[in-house]
């Protein structure tokens, strides 16, 4: 079955048209940002839904916007879809009408899909085109315990077996009819053709007064167009967004799933109900990571990383052996084989971390490479440096790169030794095996091997009197 399924997606997959729901407003949302454009997982439910449906290869997609319009349309310009605008939005129908001047007659199958529920799998909108193969409208239901708010399902007969007859929108539905529990997703897929067709004879003769692509159903039963159904794999991936409740409450079932995933590939997660990501997180074997960790964007971690709790990764490399300390904050950086980092430091873009580097509690590196075993512990700011193998960069000590209008680099070779409490002045080179004094300010090149102090000449003042506080009177 799954053969013949992926065969015929192969058959249909590119004469196809997808339309792509996301004039809504949100009002529920309570943000004047376009309900489209709130994110699960890092990226925004209108992403998610174009991200399922590349994968199907259409020859043509389409958003319909309305609400927010230029914001929607510019956060997916890169997409290739194009866009049609329902102003007003009048309901679904009156959205799908909007579209009918663009759709392809070329494409015998059109799947219509929402913005707004984020997690439909590509699987399930391969399944619910195959199903319609360009003559049959396919419609894709769900079961579920509560079914407020949904259109349901009326069948004739049994009401698992039985013909699908029409859907009835929750607000019009009777009492025996809510109790119906397979509703309507708000996805389908039917005959180009026939649905524009459809949707340019529908009525808004309901207590809305609006244009329900759902009446289109009843068109297909009148003229003997087979109408079936097929089911979601579970109701989270069906599942749309009207609240920040709802928004919530889908995040944590993509981060369970996601956990559900990594645990599963042997990823050892010390709470799964305690990490997100928000992105790519590609993990070698027997990786740790302890919670309210957060990955962002594209992140590998090698064979052997622990990552330690209240960790933000984003967009970063952590090689094999690894140990991220709690509390650091990585962005944009590489960290070397075995190499220590934290608690508490924060690697900016451009930090390149070799083997066995140490960067310890509050040290902050950025556009720095680090080569192997160098180590800065404490209390130190690294900034367009290039550092050499095994140099001790001391408590307290920084390179001040910025002139106030241009950066400048410090190079600092093998084996230097930097005392605590240094300011390295750039532009600014120091030999292999430079010593620098505690509390020196260094502004010219240091020779290698040698020990290089600047600092004031330390004098005593003897008899010297401590101000005494005046008394008040």
């Amino acid at each position: 079955m799954k053969n013949l399924l992926s065969n015929e997606i192969r058959d249909t997959g590119m004469a196809l048209n997808v339309v792509i729901m996301a004039a809504g407003k949100g009002t529920r949302m309570k943000s004047a940002l376009p309900k489209v454009l709130h994110r699960v997982g890092g990226r925004t439910l209108l992403q998610h839904v174009l991200d399922a449906a590349a994968g199907l290869g259409a020859a043509h997609t389409v958003l319909v916007t309305g609400h927010g319009a230029d914001e929607v349309e510019a956060a997916v310009a890169a997409s290739g879809a194009s866009s049609v605008r329902q102003m007003p939005q009048l309901g679904t129908g009156h959205a799908v009408q909007q579209v009918v001047p663009v759709l392809d007659d070329a494409n015998p199958t059109t799947l219509i899909l929402n913005g707004d529920v984020p997690l439909i799998r590509t699987a399930t909108a391969q399944a619910l085109v195959a199903a319609c193969a360009g003559r049959r409208l396919a419609l894709l239901t769900v079961e579920l315990a509560d079914a407020t708010g949904y259109g349901r399902i009326v069948r004739s007969g049994d009401a698992h077996g039985g013909h699908v007859l029409g859907i009835i929108e929750h607000k019009d539905a009777s009492p025996a009819q809510r109790h119906i529990r397979e509703v309507y997703t708000g996805m389908m897929a039917a005959p180009t053709a026939l649905l524009k067709r459809w949707v340019m004879a529908l009525k808004n003769d309901n207590v809305q007064r609006e244009f329900y692509l759902t009446d289109i159903v009843a068109m297909a039963v009148a003229e003997g167009v087979p109408v079936v159904a097929t089911h979601a794999a579970s109701d989270t991936e069906v599942l749309g967004v009207n609240s920040p409740l709802q928004l919530a409450d889908l995040e944590r079932r993509y981060q369970a799933a996601r956990a559900t995933a990594l645990m599963e590939a042997g990823v050892r997660l010390a709470d799964p109900a305690r990490f997100d990501v928000r992105g790519e997180l590609i993990c070698g074997s027997d990786v740790e990571i302890d919670v309210n960790c957060v990955f962002e964007g594209r992140v590998a971690l090698g064979d052997g990383v622990r990552i330690g709790a209240n960790c933000v990764i984003r967009d970063a490399t952590v090689d094999a052996g690894a140990v991220i300390h709690p509390f650091c904050h990585v962005e944009g950086a590489a960290v070397g084989a075995g190499a220590l980092v934290g608690p508490f430091a924060r690697l900016r873009p451009g930090a390149e971390l070799g083997p066995e580097v140490h960067i310890g509690n509050f040290v902050e590196v950025k556009n720095s490479t680090l080569a192997r075993g160098a180590k800065a512990n404490h209390l130190a700011y690294l900034g367009d440096a290039t550092v050499g193998e095994r140099v001790n960069f001391g408590a307290g000590s920084i390179t001040a790169n910025y002139d106030g209008a241009n950066k400048h680099r410090t190079t600092i070779g093998a084996d230097v030794h930097v005392g605590s409490n240094c300011v390295l002045v750039a532009p600014l080179t120091l030999g292999d095996g430079v010593t620098i004094g505690g509390g020196s300010t260094i502004t010219k090149d240091a020779p290698a091997g040698a020990l290089t102090v600047a600092r004031a000449k330390q004098v005593t003042l003897s008899g010297w009197a401590r101000p005494k506080k005046v008394a008040k009177p």
